[in-house]
């Protein structure tokens, strides 16, 4: 009553042990029961002190982004059960939210972390960008600028749309949002992959290519083959770091510059031919290995930002060929880098 003590609630169960003590102290009523622990309902929760005072809860609330701020613990119901499935994510790895998050979110998850584990919440944190309009102006429905995400999706798709999103702008910078670079992304990055497949499909088919043989040894293939494998082993070495920086943007722009720059424009196109003639030859098999390789690679790698036609261009290839044990491209393993399969000195030929 007069300020001079304090008692802080760990739990329902000490909460209702209170309201006993102060039930038998008379300053509650028998037949209380607390059924709702918000606003008014816990104003008539009257405690009573270690010297048999009246204690009466603190009239301010805290910031309710301190509930966000507990979520590490709640969604666990730590420290109570659940420690080692708290331990293994905890602290977090990445969050990511708007600026004005700094003394939100950002704020309370730490404040809560170091006053009950005295240790961060989280090891890495993005602040979002705004996503504006393509004259760089903040959207809303007072300027008529803004873009219906759902309209938008229905019309070139969720996985051209977050990869226009994310390949034009770093995640913690603006994006000025335009129509016509989404489409350009649709047809020069995805039309690409597709027609690029398609055309490793057609020929595949044609010569029941189902990767039943033996590698070909490295050093057997031609020149172009052991290019573009070189290059598709340092990309993988490349995106794989920009992913484990948070770097999605860089990901993503290496991985576009392979597919139209090296593999498309270059070894699909000087290589048509050995595609096209007729025998089943060591040369023809090592391109059809070498292109299958590249296309598997690249859904592997393109799908954490592409889930979608990831999925489908790995399941296409991987349905004939078999060499996958799993059916999902999200269950297998993320490309790892051969040494031995680059050469330096041919990539900058």
């Amino acid at each position: 009553e007069d300020g001079s003590e304090e008692i802080c609630i760990g739990s329902i169960d000490d909460l209702n042990k209170e309201i006993q003590k102060s039930i038998d102290a008379s300053f509650m009523p028998q037949n209380f029961e607390l059924n709702d622990l918000h606003r008014p309902f816990v104003d008539d929760v009257i405690l009573v002190s270690s010297t048999g005072k009246k204690m009466f809860r603190e009239p301010d609330l805290i910031d309710v982004w301190f509930d966000s701020g507990a979520m590490p613990y709640a969604q666990h119901h730590f420290p109570f059960e659940n420690k080692e499935e708290f331990e293994t994510s905890f602290p977090a790895d990445f969050i990511a939210e708007g600026v004005d998050q700094t003394r939100g979110w950002f704020f309370t998850l730490h404040a809560i972390a170091v006053m009950l584990m005295d240790s961060v919440a989280y090891k890495n944190v993005i602040s979002n960008g705004l996503v504006l309009d393509k004259n760089g102006n903040k959207m809303s429905k007072r300027l008529g600028n803004g873009v219906d995400p759902f309209a938008t999706i229905a019309k070139y798709g969720a996985d051209a749309t977050r990869w226009y999103m994310i390949s034009n702008a770093s995640p913690w910078d603006n994006l000025k949002f335009n129509e016509e670079g989404l489409d350009e992304v649709r047809r020069k990055f995805f039309g690409t992959l597709y027609n690029t497949y398609s055309f490793f499909a057609l020929y595949a088919n044609i010569d029941g290519f189902k990767y039943a043989e033996a590698d070909i040894d490295l050093k057997k293939r031609p020149e172009i083959d052991r290019w573009i494998l070189s290059l598709l082993n340092t990309l993988s070495q490349e995106v794989d770091g920009f992913y484990a920086d948070f770097e999605p943007t860089k990901a993503a722009r290496a991985i576009q510059d392979f597919v139209d720059a090296h593999l498309s424009n270059w070894y699909v196109r000087l290589s048509r031919r050995r595609f096209w003639k007729g025998d089943y030859s060591e040369d023809k098999l090592s391109a059809y290995q070498t292109l299958y390789t590249c296309l598997v690679t690249i859904a592997k790698l393109m799908s954490p930002v592409a889930p979608f036609f990831a999925e489908r261009l790995f399941g296409d290839l991987n349905s004939i060929t078999q060499k996958e044990t799993v059916e999902s491209v999200h269950l297998t393993e993320f490309p790892t880098y051969h040494n031995y399969l680059v050469d330096k000195d041919l990539e900058e030929r």
